[in-house]
Formats: structure tokens, C-alpha cells, sequence
């Protein structure tokens, strides 16, 4: 199934891409994509009920992060091999954990916005997994058993704020709208590979990356099972994992996001996101 969420921000609604290319309502099945919503339990009811017959849509809606209710939005840096050669930096020999606050989550097509005095804002194409079900202390062969679906993500990064300012990474990653997500939440059992899916990143129509997932160095199951060592992971938590060679930080000269350019991004299966840059 392709869940997600649709309306104005803060008052979105469930919903699922049907199959004809309709936006189908799921609020008379759930209250939202949130929570118990994810479980394995109530994703196999909602993938039990016949689409054709829920409320279709109307127009064009906008659509919001495919997930509500995220406590955790875990990232993961220099988890491609590839983006690691570019930045000048090794390989971790564990996975590197930075948080990006929840109030950066946005939907998919919701601007990039410039926070005042930002002159480094960058794009990073990631995969993410959206976690379905507690995890706590699992084994790397039981870890995807708690993961509802993928989706994709715009890491938003300013580099300034990132690494030339005092303290952790937090800071320019956490900006308002430097979070995209979605446009849909694609449960598990349609994605056979999350280790080898496409990926690109294009800014006013060039292209900046142009990967795949089975360059990372610490695939989701390790991840999963990895920070479920260190804290437990809740239904709705999404962990961003981390993004292929072609940041603007990695090219020569470096090169950053300025107002009125457009950045489009997908993942093979996953959809793909549009944003227009905006100054704060």
C-alpha cells in the first residue's frame, strides 16, 4: 500500500493511493497514520479492505508527512561510502547518530525554507524507514519485522550551522521545513530490496545525485537493530539513513540553495517530492 496523509498542515487526514491513481479517504478506518495505526496488526486490515469502495478525494490536495505523531527523527551521517569519498571523511566504524527535530517535518512538496543568515543550505536524497512497531534489543534478523513501510526524505542540511558553529549537528539539520517527507508511506511487503533502490536529486532541472541504496555501509535491518541497543524505537519514529555522492558541500567549487530554485528528488517505487526554495 502507498498511505498518506492529506490537507492543510496540522489538520491532514488519512488517506491511500489507490491503484487507479486516486487519493482514497482512510479517516472512516483510522483516526490517523500514527501509533497502533502502523502495527503490522492494522496495516493487514487496511490492506484487507477493497480501495474502490473509500471516499475518493477531490482535486488536488496537498499532501503532508505520510506519518504523524513521530517522536524520534533519527538520522544517520556519512552511511553511503560514496557521499563519505566526496566529504573527505573515513568510513564510521559504527553508524554515526545525529537527531533532527520533529518540527522540520513537512510534507514532501512543502518548501525548502532559508533560515535568516543561511548562505550554505544543502540537499541530501535519503530513504527512510518508518517504524511500525516497538523495537527494543532486536536481533538484526528480526529487525524489519518492526518496520511499517519507507518513504522518502529531504535531509535539508545547513553546513554553516552544521559543522563551522560551535557544538553537534543538530542546528543545521533542524530548521523549520528542512524535513520533507513522503509523498507516501510504501509498506514493507512492496519493497523486496530496501539495499538496491535508485535514487536521484535534481536542482531547476540538473542533476546533482545520482545513487543507489546499495551503496550504504550500514543497511536498514543493522540500523534497526543497531539503535534499538541504545533506545527504544516507537511506532511513527523515522530514521533517515543517510544520502548518496552530489551535496552541494562535496562539489568543487562547493554549491548551495538560493531562493527560487527547485529541487525535485525521488527513489525508485518510493514517488518523488518537489520543492520550491524560499528565504525565511
Amino acid at each position: 500500500m502507498k498511505l498518506l496523509r492529506h490537507g492543510a498542515p496540522g489538520a491532514e487526514k488519512p488517506g491511500l493511493m489507490h491503484s487507479d491513481g486516486t487519493i482514497r479517504d482512510l479517516s472512516g478506518l483510522i483516526d490517523d497514520l500514527a501509533g497502533a495505526a502502523l502495527s503490522p496488526e492494522s496495516l493487514a486490515r487496511l490492506a484487507a479492505v477493497d480501495a474502490g469502495g473509500l471516499p475518493e478525494v477531490a482535486g488536488n490536495p496537498r499532501l503532508g508527512p505520510p506519518v504523524a505523531g513521530t517522536g524520534k527523527f533519527i538520522c544517520i551521517g556519512l552511511n553511503y561510502a560514496d557521499h563519505a569519498a566526496e566529504s573527505g571523511m573515513e568510513v564510521p566504524p559504527e553508524p554515526v547518530i545525529f537527531m533532527k527535530a520533529t518540527s522540520a517535518i513537512c510534507g514532501p512538496n512543502d518548501p525548502i525554507i532559508l533560515p535568516r543568515g543561511s548562505e550554505k543550505t544543502d540537499w541530501e536524497v535519503e530513504l527512510a524507514v518508518i517504524i511500525g512497531k516497538a523495537a527494543k534489543y532486536v536481533s538484526e534478523a528480526e529487525a524489519l519485522d518492526h518496520v511499517a513501510g519507507y518513504a522518502i526524505t529531504n535531509d535539508v542540511s545547513e553546513r554553516a550551522f552544521q559543522a563551522e558553529r560551535a557544538g553537534q549537528w543538530t542546528k543545521g539539520k533542524s530548521c523549520d521545513n528542512f524535513g520533507q517527507i513522503g509523498p507516501w508511506l510504501v509498506t514493507r511487503d512492496e519493497v523486496s530490496d530496501p539495499q538496491n533502490l535508485a535514487m536521484w536529486l535534481t536542482v531547476n532541472g540538473e542533476t546533482m545525485q545520482d545513487g543507489s541504496s546499495k551503496t550504504m555501509v550500514y543497511g536498514v535491518a543493522h540500523l534497526v537493530h543497531y539503535l534499538s541497543q541504545f533506545m527504544t524505537l516507537h511506532p511513527g519514529d523515522v530514521i533517515s539513513t543517510g544520502t548518496p555522492p552530489g551535496v552541494g558541500l562535496g562539489m568543487k567549487p562547493p554549491r548551495y540553495l538560493k531562493a527560487g530554485d527547485v529541487v525535485e528528488l525521488g527513489i525508485a517505487g518510493l514517488g518523488q517530492q518537489r520543492q520550491d526554495v524560499i528565504a525565511d
